[in-house]
């Protein structure tokens, strides 16, 4: 094992430390998640797309529930990208893709996916342009595979419950960074822009998003509902909901 091995190992851990501070129940969404893959897959090998994957987080935990798994990772930040080449080690397909262009589906390996999969990543994008990537999505799936969408997506009729929830998990968090028991989002960042293997990749990174994501925008778990169902899903609901955050689910 090389030290760059041990290196990328680190930044894994770095990194799910980072975003559990942000999701302590980061883990149960990722088994709802595998749950409905397993279902829709039945006893066959499945066939997953980790949508906008990161550093392989969702990838990672499909292989070891299911290591017979066929994974793609899509992404399109050099930084995760290379840290999720790095571990899952020639297990997964790795693309690079934007996923704000409607080509995006062009860089995949297939288009019959039993599931895709994302997390905690298409905030990033406006309505618009999310409705219309449901539909994309949808076309890159089988009949009668899954797409699951987990993300911040407050409950709408409890907008009063879900801003004290919200403010509690902040203060937990703030606590967290200050203790340093976690690293931040922009300290995260701040510390791979200082490592000699990733500062290159981010400097890349920064040339690709030169004033950064665009603003999060994160609606109800019923407008992302709608919008599923209006892209020619057969079915949509919530699969998980853990306070603000939940699971959105749909079969084609």
């Amino acid at each position: 094992m090389t030290p760059y091995d041990l290196d990328v190992r680190a930044w894994q851990e770095s990194w799910d430390r980072q975003q559990e501070t942000f999701m302590p129940d980061r883990e149960h969404r990722f088994d709802a998640m595998l749950d409905a893959v397993e279902a829709v897959a039945g006893d066959r090998p499945p066939r997953v797309l980790d949508l906008a994957g990161g550093t392989g987080s969702i990838s990672l935990r499909t292989l070891a529930r299911r290591p017979d798994a066929e994974v793609t990772v899509l992404d399109l930040d050099p930084v995760l990208l290379t840290l999720a080449e790095a571990a899952l080690a020639g297990r997964a397909t790795v693309v690079t893709a934007d996923l704000n262009r409607s080509d995006w589906a062009a860089a995949l390996p297939h288009r019959d996916y039993d599931a895709v999969l994302t997390a905690t990543a298409l905030h990033w994008l406006d309505g618009p342009r999310l409705a219309e990537l449901y539909r994309e999505i949808r076309d890159v799936l089988r009949p009668g595979g899954v797409f699951v969408n987990a993300d911040h997506m407050p409950d709408d009729t409890m907008p009063a419950l879900t801003a004290l929830i919200g403010a509690r998990a902040k203060a937990r968090r703030d606590a967290r960074h200050r203790a340093g028991a976690a690293l931040s989002w922009p300290d995260w960042w701040a510390q791979a822009a200082g490592d000699p293997l990733l500062g290159p990749l981010v400097e890349k990174r920064r040339q690709i998003y030169p004033t950064g994501h665009s603003p999060e925008w994160s609606p109800p778990a019923a407008w992302h509902l709608d919008a599923l169902r209006a892209a020619g899903f057969a079915e949509a609901g919530v699969l998980w909901r853990g306070g603000a955050d939940a699971a959105v689910a749909a079969l084609r």
